[in-house]
C-alpha cells in the first residue's frame, strides 16, 4: 500500500473514532464512502446530544423521586409512577406570593366589648402570624374576641376542607351514611366518616357530594349559614359566596366543592356560627360583638333558626375528636390537652396565596368556646399550623381559669358529648 494510502486509511479510522494496531486496518475498514461532512453550525454530535439528553431526564427523574419522599428498599425504592412525579414536581414548585407573617394587625380593632382575658390569649397565640381568631360564646351567639377584624369582617375566602362539616351534616340528614358506614373509594380501599373526617380524605367527601347532587349540598349549606351574613347588625361584615349552581366539571364539579369547597368563598364569623350550632346541639344564632359596656350589659341572644341536628352530632363529633387526638389537628395537643376539643382543620390555595382553617370548640360543661383561626400567606400557613395556634389559645385560657369560671346554662346541656372516640 502506498505511503498516501496508509495516510488515508489513518485519517478514516480516526474520524471514525477507531484507535486500531496497523495489522488491524484491513479488517475493520467500512468500504462505504464517509458520510458528507454536516454543517459547521451544528456544534453538537447525535450521539452527544442523545448522552445529554438521557443525563437530563435522569437528573429529572432523580429529582423527582427525591421530592416525591419515595422509600423502601430493593427495587421498589425506585419506583414512581408517571402520575406521582407529576403531583410531587407539582407541589415542589408551586409559588406562593403573599406573606405568612404580619405587623400591626390589631390596629382599628373594636375591643371595648369583648372579654379581655378571651382576647388577650387569642392575641398571644396568634403572634405575628397573618391571619385572625374569632371566639365565640355558642350558647349565645356573642363574639368575645375578634383579632384582626379588618380580615375576620372581610369577603372570606375558599373554605377548603372545613366544608366538609357542612357535607358531612348534609350526608347524615339524607341517611346516606353513619360514623360506620364504609364507603368505597375505588380499589379495595374504603373509608368511615370518623376517620374521613380525622384525616380530612378527600376522595371519601367527593363520592358523599356526588351522591348528593349539587341542590342537597347547596341545600344545607344555607341552612347552615353559608351564602348569607352569620352577623346581627355588626358593622362592616361582608357577606362569602356560594354559587347558584354547580362550579364546571373542569373544575372538579360538585366533588371539588364538597372536599375542598372549590368555588366557595366562606367568612370566619359563618363558620364560626355553624360550628356553634354544632357545639351548642342545633341553635344556629346570629353572632353578635358588643361594643361597648352597655352593649355587654342589655346583650339578649338572636336565634336565627333551629337546625334538626341534634340527633346526628354524636355521628360528626368523633371524627372532629379524632381530628385532634390522631388526625389532622393533632398539632393542638402539643399545646393543650386538660379538656376535650373536637374540631376540623382545611387547607388549600388559591392565586398564590395558601389558606389555613381550623374551627374547634371545647366540650366542657363549663367556659363553653368557639374558636376559629383562619390564617393566609405562603408555605408557613396551613391548617395543622391554624390547630397548632388554636391549642396555644385554649393552653392561655385554661391557665386564666377560663373553663371553671362560668356556670352552665340551660342550653350547654342540649349539646351533645362525643362517643367511642378513636384513641
Amino acid at each position: 500500500m502506498s505511503k498516501f494510502g496508509t495516510r488515508r486509511l489513518r485519517l478514516v479510522v480516526m474520524v471514525g473514532g477507531l484507535l486500531l494496531a496497523p495489522g488491524m486496518w484491513a479488517a475493520h475498514v467500512n468500504p462505504r464512502p464517509l458520510n458528507p461532512p454536516k454543517s459547521k453550525s451544528t456544534k453538537l454530535s447525535e450521539s452527544q446530544r442523545t448522552r445529554r439528553r438521557m443525563h437530563h431526564l435522569a437528573s429529572s427523574r432523580s429529582t423527582a423521586v427525591r421530592h416525591a419522599g419515595v422509600h423502601g428498599t430493593g427495587s421498589h425504592s425506585t419506583t414512581v409512577t408517571r402520575a406521582s412525579v407529576s403531583r410531587s414536581l407539582h407541589r415542589y414548585h408551586e409559588r406562593f406570593f403573599a406573606s405568612s407573617f404580619a405587623e400591626g394587625i390589631t390596629g382599628g380593632d373594636v375591643a371595648a366589648g369583648e372579654d379581655p382575658v378571651v382576647r388577650q390569649a387569642a392575641i398571644d397565640a396568634l403572634g405575628n402570624m397573618n391571619g385572625t381568631v374569632v371566639a365565640i360564646e355558642p350558647t349565645s351567639g356573642r363574639v368575645l374576641a375578634m383579632v384582626n377584624q379588618k380580615l375576620a369582617l372581610s369577603s372570606g375566602a375558599q373554605p377548603c376542607s372545613t366544608i366538609k362539616l357542612s357535607v358531612a351534616l348534609a350526608a347524615l340528614n339524607e341517611g346516606l351514611v353513619s360514623k360506620d358506614t364504609e364507603v368505597p373509594l375505588g380499589g379495595r380501599s374504603q373509608m368511615n366518616l370518623t376517620e374521613a373526617l380525622a384525616h380530612s380524605n378527600n376522595a371519601y367527601f367527593e363520592a358523599l357530594g356526588r351522591k348528593l347532587g349539587f341542590e342537597k349540598v347547596a341545600y344545607y349549606a344555607h341552612q347552615y349559614g353559608l351564602g348569607e351574613l352569620a352577623g346581627y347588625d355588626i358593622p362592616g361584615e361582608q357577606l362569602g359566596t356560594y354559587p347558584e349552581e354547580v362550579i364546571p366539571q373542569k373544575l372538579g364539579g360538585v366533588g371539588k366543592m364538597c372536599s375542598f369547597g372549590e368555588g366557595i368563598s366562606m367568612t370566619p364569623l359563618q363558620l364560626g356560627a355553624m360550628v356553634s350550632a354544632i357545639a351548642n346541639g342545633g341553635t344556629l344564632y346570629y353572632l353578635q360583638h358588643p361594643a361597648t359596656a352597655e352593649e355587654i350589659a342589655n346583650f339578649q341572644p338572636r336565634v336565627k333558626r333551629q337546625l334538626d341536628i341534634a340527633p346526628l352530632i354524636p355521628e360528626l363529633s368523633d371524627g372532629m375528636a379524632g381530628a385532634v387526638h390522631y388526625g389532622t389537628a393533632r398539632r393542638l395537643g402539643l399545646n393543650f390537652n386538660e379538656e376535650e376539643i373536637l374540631g376540623k382543620t382545611g387547607t388549600c390555595s388559591h392565586a398564590g396565596t395558601r389558606f389555613g382553617w381550623f374551627a374547634s370548640y371545647a366540650n366542657t360543661s363549663r367556659g363553653r368556646i368557639v374558636v376559629v383561626v383562619f390564617l393566609q400567606g405562603g408555605r408557613p400557613t396551613f391548617g395543622p399550623k391554624a390547630a397548632e395556634i388554636a391549642g396555644v389559645m385554649y393552653r392561655n385560657l385554661y391557665d386564666h381559669n377560663f373553663f371553671i369560671a362560668g356556670t352552665p346554662t340551660a342550653t350547654d346541656t342540649t349539646a351533645s358529648r362525643p362517643t367511642g372516640t378513636t384513641p
